[in-house]
């Protein structure tokens, strides 16, 4: 798992409890995505409108159980965003 995606998730993780929600993705890549994509922490064609983050949530969700692990998180941004 890459350190990007370590970092991503650290960023995303807005109540720092060491998994992501739905609304914690959607809320922190609508108010934190800009800055992280301008640090090179995140894709600038990765950043997206709540259906995008969504979307983004539900690959990553792979056991269905609405939250997402650093594990479920890393392996599907270092897949889709090539890290």
């Amino acid at each position: 798992m890459s350190e990007k995606a370590r970092k991503l998730f650290k960023a995303l993780d807005l109540n720092d409890d060491g998994t992501l929600t739905r609304e914690e993705v959607i809320t922190a890549l609508r108010t934190k995505g800009p800055t992280l994509a301008a640090q090179g922490d995140l894709p600038f064609w990765g950043l997206g409108d709540a259906d995008a983050s969504s979307a983004l949530f539900d690959a990553a969700d792979q056991d269905g159980d609405s939250v997402l692990t650093f594990e479920e998180f890393a392996r599907e941004v270092d897949r889709r965003f090539g890290w």
